[in-house]
């Protein structure tokens, strides 16, 4: 395996629909490589990427992982990732790592939900792709159906660059239609033979189709296209590398990875179409320029993904994207602006590594123990200004609030989650000022319970999620004069004050305002800031629900005191008694918070999600076109208590296409069904 040579290098992420066979395929490619001495099967739980327990449990895929396969004098990084959507952050990162994409498709279900999501994260990001129809050995497969779906949804730059030597149990083969040859396959390669008759014309009308393809994208190879020449493989690979750079041509290959069938062969492809390292403008910086491509200039390398092991330690797995990284190196960190000792690289073979002397640009290695450092943290040596931009992971929008099952886990939660947050960024941990719980949002609702079940097995610490409290408050409608007098006798000094306070709204937002209206001394001013502290502690739990009172003014306009027994706190207890007396004559209403969704989804699906919006007690602002065909973006309005799961309920109504953002745009006032069941539920749960 050359790794001393970028050329050599091809980097490519497999995305797909969840179950479309990427590790199966990964797990291919290295057995036919060499990598692993046997053919692990996802269903055994024994492949070289799927190494975490959670997906060994689960037989799917939750991190992405590197497996190098070396292959004809080059090393091609494979990075295999999750197809679940909730684990689609894993997905952002290995494609900031690749330069290329290579798009999974079950043969036997053609275009899915996850197919869709991750082409357009793809375009997104701009990569160049490559397709691989897998499981061609199953029943009931059509590879012309296959290709003309895809044709059909993602257009004409569709171009096999093979065709299949029969459909399903058949799957014997294929004809490369570079050269026109056919290969059988073998127990351990393939071997040539005839093309059969029976698809002679197929096969010429396919070559013609990648022909015509191909030689658009080169002048001189279409001039000689045009004079009737016969275009030599060299040509026709070399145009057809430039076609998939640009984004003109996507190469269709066939598969059937469990039977390792048509893995040599697309490692062959991969490796003679898809971009080296130094083909392509390295991925943009923070500021939008882009570096150049350079072996022998300063280090500029990005973590794109963490691991957190409980007993390694840290586990950072980075792209070199110039330069080239010595055994030992010290660089800068461009987030946290200190020095990093880097040493111990070591290439990335699934959850192994095999030792590096030296990591060249365009290559991906990891390091351990880098405490200070974080996921999309750029790494530069000495002179650099350079720093990658962030890795742009999705918002997360299923919200729980955690706690610890014992008060041994409280000791050690907040250190956990920082670290598995660390390890996911596409996490976050917060804490809510209001309710006081502690946030862990995430993808999905998979994503947060597997979180906390990979918490517990890595760490043993033990956290249990709940539905997030909903931070309401509470506030007045009318403006009412209220009266407290404290009064307590018991021997000696006793306790004495009175105060007359006026209560009214105030706009929203606003806040808690305390007006000094006394006159003639009625109350020394001396005594006010103890009547304003007790209205404060009053209104941190409002008497109508126990939620925090806001947007309030409290006037003192007049009272008594005595020269003997009045006192801080006798006002203070005034004050209370004041609330205690006009708080339920000032029309206390609830106030729960309002947020606004952009919610992106098929147009088929529009009525659909306006109708359940509308039941939530929503209401729609405007519609947008997506920045895809067939899809909207609807704005809406609604409270956050009616959204709190919209994250789970959205992917069912849209079977999985529906994806949105959330703002808090303000609060407002709770229909009176709602406040009454909301003050029912306080009474309750107080006894």
């Amino acid at each position: 395996m050359d790794r001393d040579n970028s050329d050599a290098i091809r980097n490519v992420v497999f995305v797909a629909h969840s179950g479309a066979g990427k590790t199966s395929l990964t797990e291919a490619m290295a057995y036919v490589t060499g990598q692993t001495s046997r053919l692990g099967r996802v269903e055994d739980g024994n492949t070289i990427s799927d190494f975490d327990p959670d997906e060994v449990e689960r037989g799917m895929s939750i991190n992405l992982s590197v497996v190098p396969c070396p292959w004809r004098g080059a090393t091609v990084n494979v990075i295999d990732t999750p197809g679940y959507p909730d684990f689609i952050g894993d997905v952002v990162s290995g494609l900031r790592a690749a330069d290329a994409a290579i798009v999974v498709i079950d043969a036997t279900a053609g275009i899915q939900v996850g197919t869709e999501i991750v082409w357009r994260l793809v375009d997104r990001r701009d990569r160049p792709r490559l397709v691989v129809v897998n499981r061609m050995d199953r029943e009931n497969v059509s590879w012309e159906n296959v290709v003309q779906e895809l044709r059909d949804k993602f257009g004409a730059a569709i171009a096999p660059i093979q065709i299949p030597l029969g459909d399903a149990p058949e799957f014997d083969g294929v004809v490369d239609l570079l050269d026109g040859t056919a290969r059988a396959f073998t127990d351990d390669g393939s071997e040539p033979i005839p093309v059969p008759d029976a698809l002679a014309e197929t096969v010429e009308i396919a070559r013609e189709q990648l022909t015509d393809a191909v030689a658009a994208t080169d002048d001189e190879l279409l001039e000689k296209y045009l004079e009737g020449e016969e275009l030599e493989r060299a040509d026709l690979e070399r145009a057809l590398r430039e076609g998939v750079r640009s984004g003109e041509v996507y190469p269709v290959v066939f598969t059937a990875a469990t039977a390792t069938h048509g893995a040599r062969e697309l490692l062959d492809a991969i490796t003679a179409v898809l971009p080296a390292p130094s083909d392509l403008p390295v991925a943009p910086t923070a500021n939008g320029a882009a570096i150049d491509f350079a072996g022998d200039g300063p280090i500029v390398a990005q973590v794109f993904k963490t691991l957190a092991d409980p007993f390694v330690g840290k586990v950072s797995l980075l792209r070199v994207y110039t330069g080239t990284i010595p055994g030992d190196v010290e660089l800068r960190n461009q987030t946290s602006g200190r020095n990093e000792r880097l040493s111990g690289f070591q290439y990335p073979v699934g959850k192994a590594g095999e030792q590096a002397g030296v990591v060249v640009a365009g290559d991906i290695a990891f390091v351990t123990k880098l405490d200070n450092v974080a996921t999309g943290d750029t790494l530069v040596s000495d002179g650099s200004a350079h720093k990658m931009g962030a890795l742009d992971m999705p918002t997360p929008l299923f919200e729980a609030a955690i706690s610890p099952a014992t008060q041994a886990d409280l000791d050690k939660m907040g250190q956990v989650l920082a670290r598995i947050a660390e390890e996911d960024p596409s996490l976050q941990v917060r804490r809510d000022d209001q309710t006081g719980e502690t946030i862990l949002a995430g993808l999905g609702e998979s994503h947060v319970h597997i979180s906390l079940e990979r918490i517990r097995r890595k760490f043993g610490v033990n956290l249990l999620a709940e539905v997030p409290r909903v931070p309401y408050l509470e506030t007045i409608r009318k403006t009412v004069n209220a009266h407290g007098r404290h009064k307590r006798q018991s021997g000696g000094r006793g306790q004495f004050g009175d105060v007359h306070i006026e209560f009214s709204p105030r706009e929203r937002g606003a806040g808690f305002e305390f007006e000094d209206r006394i006159k003639g001394g009625a109350i020394p001013r001396q005594y006010l800031p103890a009547v304003e502290k007790g209205l404060v502690e009053c209104f941190v739990k409002g008497a109508l629900a126990g939620y925090p009172v806001v947007d309030i003014k409290a006037a003192a306009f007049d009272g008594q005191y005595h020269d003997v027994d009045s006192s801080d706190e006798s006002f203070r207890n005034a004050a209370r008694l004041a609330v205690d007396d006009g708080y339920h004559q000032a029309s206390p209403v609830i106030l729960e918070p309002i947020v606004k969704l952009a919610i992106e989804i098929p147009d088929l699906n529009t009525g659909d999600v306006i109708g359940d919006i509308s039941a939530r007690r929503g209401h729609v602002l405007g519609m947008n076109p997506a920045d895809y065909d067939g899809a909207s973006i609807v704005e809406v309005e609604v409270p956050k208590a009616e959204v709190q799961r919209y994250a789970t309920d959205l992917r069912s109504i849209t079977q999985g296409r529906g994806q949105f953002t959330s703002e808090f745009v303000r609060y407002q006032e709770v229909p009176p069904h709602v406040q009454d069941r909301l003050v029912a539920d306080a009474a309750a749960e107080n006894g």
